[in-house]
């Protein structure tokens, strides 16, 4: 295998899950700044112009943070980061659907709108005017996620999962673009400071091989 990697949140979820899984994958890194993802040699491989991607063996390319992590945990059962059952497969799915659709998308499109503004006009369809909005429903619906979250230190109770790193580097790239959430909820808060003492917090920070 081979992944294509980037300093960007999405390559970075997917390098806290490889470092927890303890799977080493060689890999390139894709400048996303300089605009070298949107180049042809790399939309050969993904026609989509994103990372990360991974080459599998047979010389395919998969697409996707979520897509190649789900990839990943099938050949590298354990440590289980998704589950080990159907029940608890489900159980990560749901929080990290959660994640998804409720925050981290808004952080994401609000980024491109506002504080990234100038890197990505020209690149994809920007709207400035729904940068604020988007900033707004993030912060209600991360204190909404805080209401929900149950007794247990990670989103699923006791398992450490996929959405737990999903949603901890996105809020984390929040705080670095002026995007930052409420250190004071009552459940994310401490959570927030948990996932951040992991060693794979402060080793997947920068791409593999930058």
């Amino acid at each position: 295998m081979l992944l294509y990697d980037a300093d960007s949140p999405g390559p970075r979820c997917l390098r806290m899950f490889l470092l927890e899984k303890g799977v080493e994958v060689p890999s390139v890194v894709i400048d996303v700044f300089s605009g070298e993802n949107r180049r042809e040699e790399f939309l050969k491989l993904n026609p989509a112009g994103q990372t990360p991607a991974l080459k599998i063996d047979d010389g395919r390319v998969l697409a996707e943070s979520v897509a190649i992590a789900e990839y990943i945990e099938e050949l590298y059962p354990r440590p289980s980061l998704i589950g080990s059952t159907a029940v608890e497969r489900a159980e990560t799915r749901q929080w990290w659907r959660r994640v998804e659709l409720n925050v981290t998308e808004f952080i994401h499109n609000a980024y491109h709108y506002a504080e990234g503004l100038e890197r990505f006009r020209g690149r994809i369809p920007v709207a400035p005017e729904a940068a604020d909005g988007l900033k707004r429903i993030a912060r209600d619906r991360t204190a909404w996620l805080d209401r929900m979250f149950g007794d247990g230190p990670f989103l699923c109770g006791q398992r450490f999962t996929a959405a737990d790193i999903w949603f901890y580097v996105w809020l984390e790239f929040g705080d670095a673009v002026g995007q930052p959430f409420d250190r004071a909820l009552p459940r994310l808060g401490p959570w927030f400071e948990r996932l951040r003492s992991r060693p794979s917090a402060e080793r997947s920070r920068r791409p593999f091989r930058a």
